[in-house]
């Protein structure tokens, strides 16, 4: 499937194609039959760079162009939500306005109301939850990277949490959830009432060998 078939504006399609999309992944046109831009909650699981935040954005800009609320993009680490907004602001400058919001959990950052897509860490939208934040209320879509992060004994049951109170609060709300590494997709989909798409491709093949005494021996 190309680019330019998708059902997204001109604009948006631009600005994909300026990163060097022109055809998309196998994942990602899976993604798109399975209901991606019809609002369906989805669970994501293909292998490392095999284009899973690109879906993810996907659902974020469609769902922003049909006014269905504010885009949440949730991260495990301070970091990475730090890499993702730079990323995301780049690349929607002059389209939607990009929010950070990594830091004080005591508050309830009101100014966030006036952003589209806000990238924060689990911890952080926890405590925007539990503040009571009234922008809340106008959340469309919520990717989640990561998500198997859901078994780690210290993230996961904020997490955990987090979600149950979003699909509990926000009943239209769409999660797009993702991940290279789950051990069980299908209960995980279930839970999220999502549907799994499910790929192996990747842009580099793995390989898995033995190296001993100087000599590398790959599995044949």
């Amino acid at each position: 499937m190309e680019l330019a078939d998708l059902s997204l504006p001109q604009p948006i399609k631009d600005v994909i194609a300026k990163e060097g999309v022109s055809l998309l992944r196998p994942s990602q046109e899976k993604a798109l039959k399975a209901g991606l831009l019809d609002g369906k909650n989805l669970l994501i699981c293909t292998p490392t760079a095999s284009g899973k935040t690109l879906i993810g954005e996907f659902a974020m800009v469609n769902n922003l162009v049909k006014e269905r609320g504010t885009a949440i993009y949730i991260v495990p680490l301070v970091a990475l939500a730090s890499e993702k907004f730079r990323e995301f602001k780049r690349k929607y400058e002059g389209l939607f306005k990009v929010a950070l919001s990594v830091g004080d959990l005591d508050s309830s950052d009101p100014h966030l109301a006036d952003y589209d897509i806000v990238v924060c860490t689990a911890e952080k939208l926890d405590s925007l939850l539990r503040h009571r934040a009234p922008w809340i209320s106008r959340i469309g879509t919520v990717v989640v990277d990561e998500v198997h992060l859901l078994n780690d004994v210290v993230r996961g049951p904020t997490l955990e949490i987090l979600l149950t109170i979003l699909r509990s609060v926000l009943p239209k709300v769409q999660i797009i959830a993702l991940s290279a590494t789950i051990g069980n997709p299908a209960q995980l989909a279930e839970w999220l009432k999502a549907d799994l798409v499910i790929d192996t491709w990747r842009p580099v093949e793995l390989k898995q060998g033995i190296l001993y005494d100087g000599k590398l021996t790959f599995h044949k």
